[in-house]
């Protein structure tokens, strides 16, 4: 197991992987081989600050991964663009922390931020790590100005609702490696470290080359808020999220991209040559879901030969399935199940299963103590295109291109988020839509 692999899984395993870490960053420092943004963290201690961007529970969640993942990082900072999320997300944290983890939580008044500029408030205090958890739309500015700003970054998923978000996530990625700062991406399956196995043997060969993928992620409607009577139609739209296309990406990219990634990770990270793709709302069609749609299917082709079969939808009494199949010349792996039938039948039972969402936080912090950064930037940024041209081609019924995906110059949302007025909502009917 690498260094970056190393678990966080105990107290005692704590104490081994800092006094590991310490024993690399020593070392590095005597070789004059520490970045910039290494040697500058909490002027150099051991305590790492956290900053989170985006109160929402995925946000709290990943800040409390933050503080399981390494004792000595402290969360010191909180960001929303709502005053009552925040005071939430703090509540909750608040109680997660009390018998075990209080003396990670060094959150003040002072430091909390709130507005749709919160962020760069978060980003300009002293923390040396900001978690980035806030709506899809707002995550490539967030990420630039994270990396123009020299911090270390975890984004979550998907990184963007456009093709010009994407551009502009692969160019702040490059910005960063420049900097040697580390950006670690939330699809968290990468950081399962029984799939990391099950990866490793399907790309040696253990079950030939690989053929054909299916995929699903069939599950049930996610929450809603609702509206209350003194919202804006942008704070309506904000608050609920997952329901604009604009502001999620619809939910292909926001929850199937995970699906998407793990077929991209079989073949290597190749990307597909194009895709043809169908879906639509046979359930959610009250206004108040408002533009996404609750089913997508799509294939996507390869210029090496295999296909990806790419299945979601959000609908209540349904048969659920979240599944990968990778089909090979040999034999198939079960990735769900960490199962591998081939040359040989493997299934994980000696790999150790740590929490996947932890693990992603201690490899950063690892990472970072180190001097040997992480760049997830190249895999996040292709799995989240791969998800928008699907959606491109179930919006217009065209087959689309990853050329054609990538060059796009449509701009979801408005070009200055405030209270008010909100994007029009219109309903995409292929045949007839040509904006994705």
């Amino acid at each position: 197991m690498t260094e970056s692999s190393r678990l966080i899984t105990s107290t005692t395993s704590r104490r081994g992987f800092l006094q590991t870490s310490s024993m690399l960053a020593t070392g590095a420092a005597a070789l004059g081989t520490l970045s910039m943004a290494r040697s500058a963290h909490a002027a150099g201690s051991d305590i790492l600050k956290v900053g989170l961007i985006g109160c929402g529970g995925r946000g709290t969640g990943a800040a409390m991964n933050a503080l399981n993942a390494d004792p000595n990082a402290q969360l010191v900072a909180l960001a929303d663009a709502f005053p009552d999320r925040l005071e939430f997300s703090l509540k909750q944290l608040k109680e997660k922390t009390a018998e075990t983890q209080s003396n990670q939580l060094k959150v003040t008044p002072e430091t909390c931020f709130v507005g749709f500029d919160a962020y760069k408030q978060l980003i300009d205090s002293d923390v040396d790590v900001v978690l980035l958890c806030t709506p899809t739309y707002f995550r490539p500015e967030q990420l630039k100005y994270a990396i123009d700003k020299n911090k270390h970054v975890f984004c979550e998923k998907p990184v963007a609702v456009d093709a010009p978000g994407v551009r502009s996530v692969l160019a702040s990625c490059e910005e960063a490696k420049k900097k040697s700062l580390n950006v670690v991406s939330g699809l968290c399956y990468r950081y399962h470290l029984p799939k990391r196995e099950t990866y490793k043997r399907i790309h040696e060969g253990e079950i030939g080359d690989v053929r054909a993928i299916y995929t699903t992620y069939y599950t049930g409607p996610l929450w809603h808020h609702g509206r209350k009577d003194n919202w804006t139609d942008m704070e309506w739209q904000v608050r609920n999220w997952i329901y604009f296309n604009w502001l999620s990406g619809d939910h292909i990219a926001e929850q199937h991209i995970h699906s998407l990634d793990k077929a991209s990770w079989a073949l290597k990270d190749e990307t597909p040559v194009a895709c043809v793709g169908a879906g639509g709302r046979q359930v959610r069609t009250e206004p108040k879901f408002g533009d996404v749609f609750d089913h997508f299917n799509v294939m996507y082709e390869y210029a090496s030969g295999p296909m990806v079969f790419a299945g979601c939808r959000q609908m209540a009494g349904c048969y659920n399935d979240v599944n990968d199949i990778v089909i090979g010349t040999t034999g198939k792996a079960d990735i769900q199940r960490n199962l591998v039938n081939g040359k040989n039948i493997w299934r994980n039972k000696e790999n150790p299963n740590p929490n996947m969402y932890d693990q992603e936080h201690a490899e950063l912090f690892a990472a970072i103590r180190s001097g040997n950064p992480i760049n997830n930037g190249q895999y996040m940024a292709n799995s989240t295109l791969m998800a928008l041209m699907g959606r491109m081609s179930a919006y217009t019924g065209q087959r689309i291109t990853w050329e054609k995906a990538m060059n796009s110059n449509v701009k979801l949302g408005p070009e200055v988020v405030e209270l008010g007025p909100a994007p029009a909502v219109v309903l995409p009917v292929p045949g007839i839509n040509t904006l994705s």
